[in-house]
């Protein structure tokens, strides 16, 4: 399913947040969104999922503006994993990923086996199914986050929107979560901070003060000018032997 925005803007106590940012993200595409610390990047995954209620502009799924669908509807069609979601419930994990199902439930379509598959499905896909019976309250900050990644998973969404998804979790963690999303057969937008890393999307968006300054594959945005521009560092562009696949080196700005 296809995602776009046009002409978004959002502000905080009169402080512009987003401005003016206009995206399309094509069906079963993966969408990496970088940028600096305080560059708009949550708050734009936010606008997106209709969790922020845009000041300007609109965002559409496919061909319906999001504005004009129930949340039961939008919550059918589109996962968020935010980089908090935290919860003082006494609740386990399986708890925790059934939540996923929950827009699909009603009086006339009650818990089924689907649903069971579902939630066991999406722990396997996160190498969490040992720990479906596990407390919430015990788990370490990077099992809770694939346990953020499950419920979404669960949901079976057609858009997946992830801010931050390797936030917490070690490197093997990391690289199969990474791994995973790519697999997906979903439209996908993830905020990421690695830009080793979001250089295997499709595309990449570069957020700056609020404003989508590029936008394109990664071997066309991430340039040395953008680097130093936006990021404030030097990079040199190295390959790697094992697979030829262009990794950068970071350098402070003298």
């Amino acid at each position: 399913m296809r995602l776009s925005a046009e002409n978004l803007a959002w502000s905080a106590r009169g402080v512009p947040i987003v401005r003016e940012v206009s995206l399309q993200v094509g069906a079963g595409e993966t969408l990496g969104l970088i940028g600096p610390n305080g560059s708009g990047k949550s708050t734009l995954l936010r606008l997106l999922s209709g969790v922020l209620r845009p000041e300007a502009g609109e965002v559409w799924l496919g061909d319906t503006p999001l504005a004009r669908m129930s949340r039961r509807h939008v919550a059918q069609l589109l996962a968020v994993v935010e980089q908090q979601a935290e919860t003082a419930e006494r609740i386990t994990v399986q708890d925790a990923v059934e939540l996923g199902r929950t827009p699909w439930l009603s009086a006339l379509r009650p818990w089924s086996a689907e649903d069971d598959a579902a939630v066991a499905e999406a722990l396997a896909e996160v190498e969490m199914s040992g720990f479906a019976g596990r407390d919430w309250a015990t788990l370490s900050g990077g099992e809770r986050q694939r346990v953020h990644i499950a419920r979404a998973l669960a949901q079976r969404p057609r858009i997946l929107l992830l801010d931050e998804p390797t936030n917490h979790l070690d490197i093997h963690h990391q690289l199969s979560i990474l791994r995973l999303v790519a697999d997906l057969p979903v439209t996908t937008v993830l905020a990421l901070h690695d830009l080793n890393q979001a250089m295997g999307c499709d595309r990449l968006g570069v957020m700056h003060h609020g404003r989508l300054v590029a936008l394109g594959r990664p071997d066309q945005v991430l340039t040395t000018a953008l680097l130093r521009d936006v990021f404030g560092v030097r990079a040199t562009f190295l390959t790697d032997p094992a697979d030829g696949e262009r990794i950068i080196r970071f350098h402070a700005v003298s």
